[in-house]
């Protein structure tokens, strides 16, 4: 039985093999065809960080719980699905002084030192943990931004604009990139008098990511309002996300 076995997959290789090679003989065309969807986002996510440092661990853990169920409040308020936030990222570090050719610096237990030669000596425990929420109602985006920055978070990390259409923008993107295929093979044919035939194989390239990303890491730092009021926020406007997708396609030459 394993030798039939051996015998039945060399003889599927040796054919897929043979089929490859007489398509290599088949006159063809090879072209590539591109596309982009301009899609206008129905959804933001928000990567809230909070982050308490104290010399106490306990107090440390108090005070980022404090901040985080406020975090979660403002949620309820806007009526935001629980199941559109997420509650992650949590850790607990050792925060240490090095002292160094009379320069202070940071540094965590997890930090490398790069050899550094310095007295090190402990400062205070961080307590540091994640809120993301999507927020399907892109009207509110400025409102909840705003009172986002007054519930005593250390940073808003990244504002993310999406689509809730993403698979079916990228099937449009992914069908107008064939068709353009399509038409340039066509045309490049008819130069030389000749058709296309069918499509021998298809192979299809990158596409776009479908989201954008507004860079909000300076609006606010360890809890402190830096000016940021409702009329910046409003400076931030979604725009539109671009979809793309990319195929190369092997047409027969007639």
């Amino acid at each position: 039985m394993h030798k039939t076995t051996i015998l039945f997959v060399l003889a599927t290789l040796f054919a897929f093999s043979a089929s490859a090679q007489e398509i290599d003989k088949m006159p063809m065309i090879t072209v590539s065809g591109s596309a982009e969807v301009l899609v206008v986002p129905d959804e933001v996510i928000f990567e809230l960080d909070i982050a308490k440092s104290n010399l106490i661990l306990g107090v440390a853990k108090q005070q980022s719980d404090q901040v985080t169920a406020r975090v979660l409040d403002l949620t309820r308020r806007f009526g935001i699905d629980p199941r559109n936030v997420k509650t992650d990222r949590i850790s607990v570090d050792s925060v240490y002084e090095v002292v160094s050719n009379g320069k202070v610096r940071s540094t965590t237990s997890d930090d490398d030192d790069d050899g550094i030669a310095g007295v090190r000596k402990f400062k205070e425990f961080r307590v540091s943990t994640t809120v993301t929420v999507k927020l399907t109602q892109l009207e509110r985006f400025e409102d909840f931004f705003a009172e986002s920055l007054k519930t005593g978070i250390s940073e808003v990390d990244d504002v993310t604009f999406q689509t809730s259409k993403l698979r079916e923008n990228k099937d449009k993107a992914r069908d107008l990139a064939m068709k353009a295929a399509r038409e340039k093979a066509t045309a490049m044919a008819g130069s030389v008098g000749q058709t296309i035939g069918k499509a021998i194989k298809i192979t299809e390239g990158s596409t776009g990511r479908g989201y954008s990303n507004v860079s909000a890491n300076n609006y606010v730092m360890d809890g402190v309002n830096v000016g940021t009021t409702t009329a910046n926020v409003a400076t931030f406007a979604p725009g539109s996300i671009k979809i793309e997708a990319e195929v190369t396609v092997n047409f027969l030459l007639n």
